[in-house]
């Protein structure tokens, strides 16, 4: 899909695959555009291009409450008039279904959830962690198929975070969900998500099992944004508070570089990728792991020499 705002290029030929019953964290910096993304899959932004499919049928042109996607977002986004039970039966009675049904709904994702006595409470009476739980039991209302998080953990404190993320996974099992949350926090990612991708203004350039993207990077961006984390040893580190240390600053979207976007602060950037778009190449060294990088394009490959700039890699990705 692709989305601009006027001239701003949010988000460009971005493919992804979800799968059922997976969970996919969404790691970049901010303004890669990675909300945009999420917002265009539920429907709450109208692509440019580009089709959203739902197990096979095109739900690009269907209302929200009609995609049959959960949206959970970053600041819980409740209704503060309303109690913690009307805010979850808000979207069922949007779907007109009946007030028995709307009831029996509203108790079963309490119990999901694991706040059955909270119903009748306002939400500023609940803790951010409730709070989120609300958000998510909401956001199942429907019975989704898929389950979009942006940041929803990001708000709350370290020592509830944990409770929340374990809910999520739990929630994916039990449902066969597909769920694709956006994240700063690398350790998350490792330990949560089934599959890493990573974003950088506005075009995916690397993903595959967790295990691999956050732990073997391929993509010179990635190693950048894994490596800027306080601790990378243990991957500790949440990136929002990380000041990234490649050259320069993030491109314009409204004048992107042609190429590579990540070209112009790259230390590893050739000729060619600063004319030529990278397309996805297979790394091979875990499931399903590949870059948007020129430094695994076989030619570069059989060109380099030891001690080359590509075989600075750690003599991994592309020596492989």
């Amino acid at each position: 899909v692709t989305k601009a705002f006027g001239e701003f290029a949010a988000i460009s030929d971005v493919s992804l695959v979800i799968p059922e019953g997976a969970l996919v964290a969404l790691l970049g910096p901010s303004g890669s555009g990675k909300t945009t993304l999420l917002r265009v899959i539920a429907g709450l932004e109208q692509a440019q291009a580009g089709r959203v499919r739902l197990a096979g049928i095109d739900v690009t042109d269907a209302p929200v409450q009609r995609r049959g996607i959960g949206f959970v977002f970053q600041d819980y986004a409740l209704f503060e008039h309303m109690s913690v039970a009307d805010n979850i039966a808000f979207g069922l009675a949007v779907q007109r279904e009946s007030a028995h049904r709307i009831d029996a709904r509203v108790r079963e994702l309490l119990d999901l959830v694991q706040l059955r006595d909270v119903g009748a409470r306002a939400p500023r009476e609940l803790s951010g962690g409730q709070r989120q739980r609300v958000a998510i039991a909401r956001a199942l209302g429907s019975d989704p198929e898929a389950l979009l998080a942006d940041e929803p953990v990001s708000m709350l404190d370290v020592s509830i975070r944990l409770g929340v993320l374990n809910l999520l996974r739990d929630l994916k099992e039990r449902f066969n969900l597909a769920i694709l949350y956006i994240t700063h926090d690398i350790a998350s990612a490792r330990y949560f998500a089934d599959h890493t991708l990573v974003m950088y203004a506005g075009r995916m350039v690397e993903g595959g099992d967790s295990e691999t993207v956050t732990q073997a990077p391929a993509h010179p961006y990635t190693r950048l944004l894994i490596g800027s984390a306080p601790d990378p040893d243990r991957l500790t580190g949440d990136l929002t508070d990380v000041q990234d240390q490649g050259n320069g600053e993030p491109p314009s979207l409204i004048h992107p570089p042609a190429g590579c976007r990540f070209h112009p602060r790259c230390p590893m950037a050739m000729a060619r990728c600063t004319t030529d778009l990278p397309v996805q190449i297979e790394i091979g060294d875990g499931p399903g792991h590949w870059a948007a990088c020129w430094l695994y394009d076989e030619e570069t490959v059989r060109r380099q020499r030891p001690g080359s700039a590509v075989a600075a890699l750690n003599g991994r990705g592309a020596a492989k």
